[in-house]
This record gives structure tokens, C-alpha cells and sequence, in this order.
């Protein structure tokens, strides 16, 4: 296992150096990722294709086949519907209406628009309960969110960076890893969040704001190249389109919060997913276009736009996001998981130590990885039995360890949310990821101190 780990931590090393560099991220994190699971084929691993073709040398790339299924059929299609619907958005001026209405209200804050952008976040992670997809809210916020802060002062890179914070703490009923966490504690979903989930991050999102305020205003002081929204995709049309079509980019957000289980009751709530959500709202869009419009011509200009978006997200984030897939798995193939474990292991720590670690590892786990359930769903099986040995309650332990899982997300990156709306912002997700750092490490050490001092 030791030259496994070795391997995995120099080529991860190496994908580093060369992503720094300016090298094309895709084909580092793909062939970083073939390159370690190949490593663990021919030191006796299994590899990681679900169906092997019975020869191991062509199991490598049916686990780039299998990863192309899996993110094209679930998020990769989400994200190029909801890139079709921006650029649409843009095309027919739904964004720069829902600018000019947006700024107003907020125009008292123009003064202070770093108040404004922290702001979102309190609101993001309220509306992350009706969409429990980290990158479905992103991309969400990016159309509608996105263009306002810019406009008021904010640069891009801070406005995808407090974006993706909206997406750092994975809870509400809805998420799986609060389901996990709930039934390894053996409480109700609803329980394990009203009463252990929604303080702890009530307390830490506080927290978080301030941080990111100061952190924030001081890093955009020392940037002079980010020019607001209004000069980048300001057209003729932009001032001449209604401002009814303000309420265009905010319909997905209205549909998934209108038709969502946690808000209604009854035997059989109406239920709707983000693509969903996104298709209906596209239709809604292009019929509202053709009839303000009266123009086929004018119409199918527009079909042509949501095409493309679609186009460039494919070209652009899902295949990131399936390059940093196949480099994940070559991470799992050489013991990447087992290892943390040995070494979690090996520690004679006392409570607060081995709480310590573990969120050091769960969070570190996450970055690499980009995911936040992978790396939790990996150690939570095992907190119930070690916190009943130390004597002390299980939720001390696997509270701040699901929280630490979508921290380490929001600071990683390759993790999806990240790639996505980096993407679509037209930023490097790297930049994304190392601006998220710093407040994600302060957020995890002070959730550390908090549940050392809990009751």
C-alpha cells in the first residue's frame, strides 16, 4: 500500500505542477488518472470499471466509457441545459432586463458592494434546500445572481467564489449526506437538521460572511483587469429589451421551489428535478421571445445561441469534469481512502486530536477528490463505533465531519460545482479554488473549537 500511496502522491504532484503551469487541465487530469489506474492494474488491483471486458489493459478505458455514461446522463446534462438557457438568457436580453431591475433595489449598496455579495450566501444556502445539487444551484446563481454583482462592483472571481460557498455546507433533508449521517446516527433527516445542522451552520455562515467580506475587498483591491458586466456583453438590444423578461432567468428558481417535497405536504407532492426545471423554463422563454419578437427568423437565431451554449459546455466543463472523474478514481485505485484510514488508525489521539484528523482528512479527502460524498461515505461507517469507544456522542464526531466534506468541495479544483460555474463565468477554476482555501481551512478549524466547547 505504501508504494501505492507514493505513486498516487507524486503523480498528483506532478498533475499540480503541470495544471500550474498553464497546462491543458483535461488532458493532465485524464492521463494522470490513467496513469495511476494502470499503476494499480499491474500491482494487482481490480481497477475501477463496474463491467470488466476481461482484459485489464482494455478495462482502462472502459472506465473512461463508463464516467462519459455516468456524467453525461446526470450532470453533464444538467449543466449543458442550463449553459443553452444562459446563453439564451443572453441572446434575447432576459439577462441584461433582470440587471437593469436587479441593481435598483440594491443601488442604496453600490457604496458597499461587498456587503451585497456576502449577502448571497446565507440566501444561497437557503435556496441549496430546494436544490440539493451543489452544481445545479451554482449554475443557477450564475444566471441570475452572477450578472447583478457584477454590475455593482463585485469582480467575477469573487462573485463564482461566494457562489460556490452558497454550495459549502451539504445539508437540509434532501442531501444524501444527510441522509447517511442521520441513519449512522439513527435519527430522522428532519431531526439531525433542525436540531444539529441548522445551528452549527447558522453560527459558522456568520462567521464566514465577515471573513469573506474582509478577504474579498482586499484581493479585488490588488485586481485591475475585471471589468464589470455592463461593459463586457452590454449590446443595442440590451437597453431596448422589456423588463418583463426580468422574471425569465429567476423561473427554474421559482419552479424548484414551488414544486419541491421539503415545501409541500400531502400523499403526492409535485416534484421537480433541475433539468426539469431548466427545459421548462427554456420553452417557457423561447414562446415569450416568439410572441414579444414576431420574427421566425429572430426565434430560431436564439434556438441556434442555446445550441451553442450547450456546444461550449460540452467542450469546456463536462469534459473537465470527466477528466478530474477519471483522476479521482486512479486516486481511489491505489488505496487513497484505505490509506487515510491506516493512517487515522495509527494515531493514539485523544478525542479533540482524533476529531482533528479526521476532519483534516475528510477535507483534504474532498479537495482531491472533488466530492464531498465520496470522501464522507467513506469514513462515516466508521465514527459511530470510534466515538461510543471515547466515550463521547457520535453526532460531536460526524457533524463537523459531513460539514468538513462539502468544505474541502467548495476549495477544490476539480469538483464539479467549481468546474461548472467557473466555467460559465469564464474564470479558472483554480482561481476559484485557492480563494476558497483559506476561508474553508479558518471555517473547519473554528467548527473544530465549537464542538470541543459544545455540550
Amino acid at each position: 500500500m505504501a508504494f501505492a500511496l507514493a505513486i498516487a502522491f507524486i503523480v498528483s504532484i506532478a498533475a499540480g505542477y503541470f495544471m500550474v503551469r498553464g497546462r491543458h487541465p483535461q488532458l493532465i487530469l485524464a492521463g494522470a488518472g490513467l496513469v495511476m489506474l494502470a499503476c494499480s492494474l499491474l500491482l494487482g488491483g481490480s481497477g475501477t470499471a463496474d463491467q470488466s471486458t476481461g482484459l485489464a489493459f482494455f478495462d482502462l478505458f472502459r472506465s473512461v466509457t463508463e464516467s462519459l455514461k455516468s456524467k453525461l446522463s446526470g450532470i453533464g446534462a444538467m449543466i449543458m441545459v442550463i449553459a443553452g438557457f444562459v446563453s439564451y438568457m443572453d441572446y434575447m436580453g432576459a439577462t441584461a432586463a433582470l440587471v437593469r431591475i436587479g441593481t435598483k433595489p440594491i443601488s442604496v449598496l453600490k457604496r458597499w458592494p461587498y456587503l451585497a455579495a456576502v449577502a448571497v450566501i446565507p440566501l444561497g444556502q437557503l435556496l441549496s434546500l430546494c436544490v440539493p445539487s451543489a452544481a445545479g444551484l451554482g449554475l443557477l446563481m450564475i444566471a441570475t445572481v452572477h450578472p447583478i454583482l457584477i454590475r455593482i462592483g463585485v469582480s467575477k472571481i469573487t462573485s463564482v467564489s461566494i457562489i460556490v460557498l452558497c454550495t459549502c455546507f451539504d445539508m437540509g433533508p434532501a442531501s444524501a449526506n444527510t441522509a447517511r449521517a442521520a441513519e449512522l446516527l439513527q435519527m430522522d433527516n428532519v431531526q439531525y437538521f433542525v436540531a444539529s445542522q441548522l445551528p452549527l451552520a447558522t453560527m459558522l455562515t456568520f462567521a464566514l460572511m465577515v471573513f469573506v467580506y474582509f478577504q474579498s475587498k482586499y484581493l479585488d483591491s490588488r485586481m485591475s483587469s475585471d471589468q464589470p458586466l455592463a461593459q463586457q456583453t452590454a449590446t443595442a438590444d440590451d437597453a431596448a429589451s422589456p423588463l418583463a423578461y426580468a422574471i425569465l432567468p429567476v423561473l427554474p428558481l421559482i419552479l424548484l421551489m414551488t414544486f419541491n417535497a421539503f415545501f409541500q405536504t400531502g400523499e403526492h407532492p409535485i416534484v421537480l428535478d433541475t433539468t426539469t426545471a431548466m427545459l421548462i423554463s427554456l420553452f417557457v422563454s423561447m414562446a415569450f421571445h416568439g410572441l414579444v419578437a414576431r420574427n421566425v427568423r429572430e426565434l430560431e437565431s436564439g434556438i441556434i445561441a442555446c445550441w451553442n451554449g450547450m456546444g461550449r459546455a460540452f467542450s469546456t466543463i463536462i469534459t473537465l469534469i470527466v477528466a478530474a472523474d477519471i483522476f479521482a478514481s486512479g486516486l481511489i485505485a491505489l488505496g487513497l481512502i484505505d490509506g487515510l484510514l491506516v493512517l487515522s488508525n495509527a494515531m493514539g489521539w485523544g478525542a479533540i486530536g482524533i476529531l482533528t484528523l479526521f476532519i483534516a482528512l475528510i477535507f483534504f479527502a474532498s479537495i482531491l477528490m472533488g466530492s464531498g460524498n465520496a470522501s464522507f461515505f467513506a469514513f462515516g461507517p466508521l465514527i459511530p463505533d470510534l466515538a461510543r469507544t471515547l466515550g463521547i456522542p457520535g453526532i460531536k464526531f460526524l457533524l463537523p465531519m459531513q460539514l468538513a466534506s462539502s468544505m474541502g468541495r467548495a476549495a477544490s479544483p476539480i469538483a464539479g460545482v467549481v468546474i461548472a460555474t467557473a466555467g460559465i463565468a469564464g474564470v479558472n477554476p483554480m482561481h476559484v479554488a485557492r480563494r476558497n482555501l483559506l476561508p474553508m481551512m479558518l471555517l473547519s478549524f473554528l467548527m473544530v473549537l465549537i464542538q470541543q466547547f459544545a455540550t
